[in-house]
Formats: structure tokens, C-alpha cells, sequence
């Protein structure tokens, strides 16, 4: 007999297809990392290849967003280097309905991931100075195709027998 099968279970849900605590929906999946991107982007900038319209061209959307939205990065515009760059992050989805195409804190994002089908957050660094933007990453969270809806039902079922 092998030690293996003597060994004590581990806290928490066991393991296979439902996870009924929602921590897979919250759970990062096919992230897209663009920083390599970013970089060959300010190479351009640099060397004179691309102008400076070309790069800092966020749109009053984007800066509002950045506003109420943002989060502030500790690291600094690498065009202008007046102040810190700021986060925003957008979510797109077909299960979120309206709120698909919008800027959501990491708060309603959670709260969108455990109550909806899988969407993508695109992160996305914003200078408010000079208007430098750039996609940093990509990534998915929510449930499983379909888990939405039942989810968003229960709740609702819940909240009347109360």
C-alpha cells in the first residue's frame, strides 16, 4: 500500500468539475501579457519611428475612466514623466448585458465573476498628463458557460424569501 493514500484530506471543496465556493470564477485564466508590445511601442517612440500623436492618443472616455476608475501604479509615464500612470480596467462579455464595454473596479469586477458567465478584463495604462495609453494585460474570469444565469436565479430566489 502506498503512503499516498493515507495522507489527511486538505480543507476546502473537493476537487472536480463544480466548485460551489466560486473561487475558480474568480480564478484568472488565458492571460495575455503586453508588455513586450509596450516595450517595442516606446523602442518606436524613441528612435523616431512612430510620433508622439501616435502613442498618446487616449480618448476622453479613457480619461474619465481613469479618473473615477483607476487605480494609481507606482510607476511613472515613460513618455512625459510628470506622474504615475493609472489602471483602468474594462470588462466584455455577452452574459454582462450593459455593463459589457465598461470600466469596473477590481470590486465589481469580483462581484461580475461570481455571478456571471465568463468575460475578459482588458487592463489598460493611462498617463492623465500626456495621454499615453497602452493595453498591459488580458485575462478571463467568471463561470462556467451557463452557471451565470442559474447563479444570478438563486440569488434572486433568495432575496424574496427573505
Amino acid at each position: 500500500m502506498d503512503h499516498a493514500d493515507f495522507r489527511p484530506r486538505r480543507p476546502g471543496p473537493p476537487p472536480g468539475p463544480e466548485d460551489p465556493t466560486g473561487r475558480d470564477a474568480l480564478r484568472r485564466r488565458r492571460v495575455v501579457d503586453f508588455a513586450l508590445r509596450r516595450r517595442g511601442v516606446l523602442a518606436d517612440l524613441r528612435e523616431g519611428v512612430s510620433a508622439l500623436r501616435e502613442v498618446c492618443d487616449a480618448d476622453v472616455y479613457l480619461l474619465r475612466a481613469a479618473s473615477f476608475h483607476g487605480v494609481e501604479t507606482g510607476t511613472v509615464c515613460p513618455v512625459c514623466r510628470k506622474e504615475n500612470l493609472t489602471e483602468v480596467s474594462w470588462v466584455f462579455g455577452d452574459d454582462l448585458g450593459a455593463a459589457s464595454g465598461s470600466a469596473r473596479s477590481a470590486d465589481e469586477i469580483e462581484q461580475l465573476a461570481l455571478t456571471h458567465d465568463a468575460f475578459t478584463v482588458h487592463v489598460v495604462e493611462v498617463c492623465r498628463s500626456c495621454s499615453w495609453n497602452h493595453l498591459v494585460e488580458s485575462y478571463e474570469v467568471g463561470l462556467a458557460s451557463g452557471e451565470g444565469r442559474r447563479v444570478r436565479r438563486a440569488v434572486r430566489d433568495l432575496r424574496r424569501h427573505r
